[in-house]
């Protein structure tokens, strides 16, 4: 290990000795009850709501995913799927976040999604609440898989340790600190981290521009490759049997470009629809201090995810101008950040831009394996098996839920030639089509019943699997994103069953009611 090295792990180390320090500060308090540590009293302020909901959201995949994309195969994918999601951010802050902050007082005060469903339709068999606890362990132990495939690579990378020794490393860091803090901890370093993740992406694009020698140099490279500056068209690397990028004369070689249609476009869109069942999100609507706060934690969060998406996409452009043939596979386009960072900046500071990605990931698997963990041990255990659990109970039965995902997400993510994109885009789409739908439908159509609820997200999450291992294996116009199809398909079921089936009781209709006039009182 080199003195440049050393620079780089000590400033990530201080970092590190910080996000503990959160932990141990908010681990007395997130202890002493379930409410606390699941969602921390409801006490959360405008700022960390918005800052915690958006970084816990975006993940490693903002800082290596998304500019790994926009590396590989130029603006098209990268830039249509930035769009998507900062139009599905703004319409779910706007017309979700009030009314389910209402909506889980009314709701019994519910403190997890699965409570929420639960107690929204008021059953009690708890099927509803059991199928999303189900789900949301199934796909946030996917969500924690990718989280360690971006610490394995990050440290590999600066490191040039064994990738699977990282990566366990680094998972064993994330469970410690969540085991420590819980909700409140998460939600305060999370708002730590969002900072520092969009300083790191500005100080990254800032300096590797310059060391382009302006914008217009790194366009007019952009230029120079069929489709890779395209919004309608897309460019295509030339690949060996190894799915290795080919060389020639010290340049990489692309096809020509693909043309990139109306279906793609939606595909990428599509992206947005995720937003209406991803928990991490919505679970900050249902833990702010205030409901008025969350009119400028909108701002606050669009600002930051606006800011963050463009500058994500553009670092992978000029990485295609600085690093031309440092990274020739679609997975190791994912490290082009760290390369950029670590070759532009002094190694002290590329330690603490390191800090970024480590930060993006931190903030996301804590939130994924902490909402897994509410799922068995508050929604499963005690709302199932268990009823008259005390808090001490369901606390440790959730410590060792949060093992046993760490566990399994460390075994999926225990191959290096992941690619994390391609990772979080189907556990996004998973919950986006297995939540989207009936949180959209039951927060706003009254009509919305049991069967409905229950038939909604099984045939959501079943789609997703099925487009994806099956249908879409057929290219051409199936081959679109298993998001849309699954999140069509499940709202489409949400309202048949619905309507032939019984009407909700007389009490839903009054929850329902009462929540909707309650809210044009505040309008």
């Amino acid at each position: 290990m080199n003195a440049d090295t050393i620079q780089i792990l000590i400033a990530m180390v201080v970092y590190m000795a910080v996000v503990i320090a959160i932990g141990l500060i908010y681990a007395k308090k997130a202890n002493e009850n379930s409410e606390n540590y699941f969602l921390g009293g409801r006490s959360l302020g405008p700022w960390v709501t918005a800052m915690s909901a958006e970084a816990s959201d975006m993940s490693g995949w903002l800082l290596m995913g998304l500019p790994g994309v926009a590396y590989w195969c130029g603006l098209a994918d990268a830039a249509w799927t930035a769009i998507g999601l900062a139009v599905g951010t703004y319409l779910n802050w706007l017309f979700v976040s009030k009314r389910l902050r209402r909506y889980s007082v009314r709701a019994n005060n519910s403190i997890t999604l699965p409570d929420f469903f639960s107690n929204r339709f008021r059953e009690n068999k708890k099927v509803i609440m059991t199928i999303s606890a189900v789900f949301i362990l199934i796909f946030f132990t996917v969500y924690a898989a990718s989280c360690f495939v971006t610490c394995g690579k990050l440290f590999s990378a600066l490191f040039g340790a064994p990738y699977v020794v990282m990566m366990l490393l680094g998972a064993f860091f994330v469970l410690l600190y969540t085991i420590l803090g819980g909700f409140l901890a998460e939600s305060a370093s999370d708002f730590m981290q969002g900072i520092v993740m969009i300083v790191a992406l500005a100080v990254i694009v800032i300096v590797s521009t310059i060391n382009a020698g302006g914008i217009d140099a790194v366009i007019a490279n952009a230029r120079e490759i069929p489709g890779f500056l395209e919004f309608f068209g897309m460019a295509t690397p030339e690949l060996n049997a190894d799915k290795v990028q080919l060389v020639e004369a010290g340049k990489p070689v692309f096809g020509a470009a693909s043309e990139y249609g109306l279906l793609q476009i939606c595909s990428m869109l599509a992206w947005g629809l995720g937003y209406f069942g991803v928990p991490q999100v919505l679970l900050r609507f249902m833990a702010i201090r205030k409901e008025e706060d969350l009119k400028s934690s909108r701002r606050i969060a669009m600002i930051w995810v606006i800011i963050s998406l463009s500058v994500a996409v553009f670092i992978g452009i000029i990485g295609r101008y600085l690093e031309p043939i440092t990274h020739l596979t679609k997975s190791d386009a994912e490290n082009i950040f760290i390369t950029l960072a670590t070759s532009s900046l002094p190694p002290i500071l590329a330690g603490f831009v390191m800090a970024g990605i480590l930060a993006a990931t931190i903030s996301s698997s804590d939130s994924y394996l902490l909402i897994a963990a509410s799922a068995v041990a508050k929604n499963i255990f005690q709302g199932v098996f268990k009823k008259n659990a005390t808090d001490k109970q369901v606390m440790n039965v959730s410590r060792i839920t949060l093992l046993a995902i760490a566990v399994v997400a460390a075994i999926i993510a225990l191959d290096e030639k992941s690619i994390i994109f391609q990772v979080v885009s189907f556990a996004w789409a998973g919950f986006g089509a297995t939540f989207g739908p009936i949180m959209l439908l039951s927060l706003f159509w009254k009509r919305t019943n049991k069967a409905g609820a229950i038939a909604g997200m099984v045939s959501g999450a079943a789609m997703v699997f099925i487009w994806k291992l099956g249908i879409s294996k057929l290219g051409g116009v199936f081959g679109i994103y298993e998001l849309l199809p699954a999140f069509i398909v499940s709202t489409i079921v949400i309202i048949v069953v619905s309507l032939l089936t019984p009407p909700p009781s007389e009490e839903v209709l009054e929850d329902f009611e009462a929540v909707r006039m309650n809210q044009i009182e505040q309008q």
